[in-house]
């Protein structure tokens, strides 16, 4: 058993040192007489980056549905804050105002239509909060090179990086360094940026929120690509069945 272990062993380090050198070669001289692969392309410094896009958040605009969880608090009144579920009937229930419609409003109006109820006749001048802690209509896109690509919903705040986690991580091929996010603009043109997932998992840039309609694209890797595509791959995939090229 020790010898057979020893052979397995060797026989992976043996795949791995072969993996590398064929990489090494084909970044060099490139792929079946084709040019060699270039660098990868520099991702987008954060100050090239719209900060309104970066900074967005989903609940700016949305309006709120049936089955959205909501958070609502009252300045200097620690007793009447609430979490709470909006009911099929678009409504929620607080105390000393009772039910009141939440569905189709804004967390901003929704503050504006609570505070009004309470400065009928019980308040001063209250000063409400509404905080949408779970999103039920708002939707996200995930594809490419991920474990689980799909449409996804938009569930409180989610940032790119749990976006990644959403859709299983990344896959085979994937390229990390190159993610896109789509994003619609106030003006109706979709935006394109691209982020360095390592970056923003070391703290050197911005891990962006996720807005409604977002599209992320996880590209595969040339260079990685070009092995498996390539006689090289099959060549690896014939002596070591278990390569991860598959």
């Amino acid at each position: 058993m020790q010898l057979e272990h020893a052979i397995s062993t060797g026989g992976s380090r043996f795949f791995d040192c072969l993996w590398a050198a064929l990489v090494a070669a084909l970044l060099c001289t490139g792929v079946a007489g084709q040019p060699a692969l270039a660098p990868a392309t520099a991702t987008l410094s954060p100050a090239t980056v719209p900060r309104s896009l970066l900074a967005s958040t989903p609940e700016a605009e949305y309006k709120v549905g049936p089955q959205d969880l909501l958070e609502i608090q009252v300045w200097g009144q620690p007793d009447m804050a609430r979490t709470v579920r909006v009911n099929l009937q678009g409504r929620i229930s607080l105390p000393l105002i009772g039910p009141i419609d939440a569905v189709g409003l804004t967390a901003q109006q929704l503050e504006k239509s609570i505070s009004d109820r309470l400065g009928e006749r019980f308040l001063q001048d209250p000063q409400v909060t509404v905080f949408i802690k779970e999103f039920t209509t708002l939707r996200f896109t995930i594809e490419g090179a991920v474990n689980k690509p799909g449409v996804y919903p938009l569930s409180g705040q989610i940032t790119l990086l749990r976006a990644l986690a959403v859709a299983g991580g990344q896959g085979q091929l994937s390229d990390m360094s190159d993610v896109m996010l789509f994003r619609l603009a106030a003006n109706g043109e979709r935006q394109a940026m691209s982020f360095d997932i390592e970056k923003i998992r070391n703290g050197e840039v911005t891990d962006p929120l996720i807005a409604n309609d977002d599209l992320v694209v996880v590209k595969r890797s040339k260079a990685r690509a070009a092995v498996k595509d390539s006689l090289f791959g099959d060549l690896l995939q014939t002596l070591n069945p278990f390569s991860f090229l598959r």
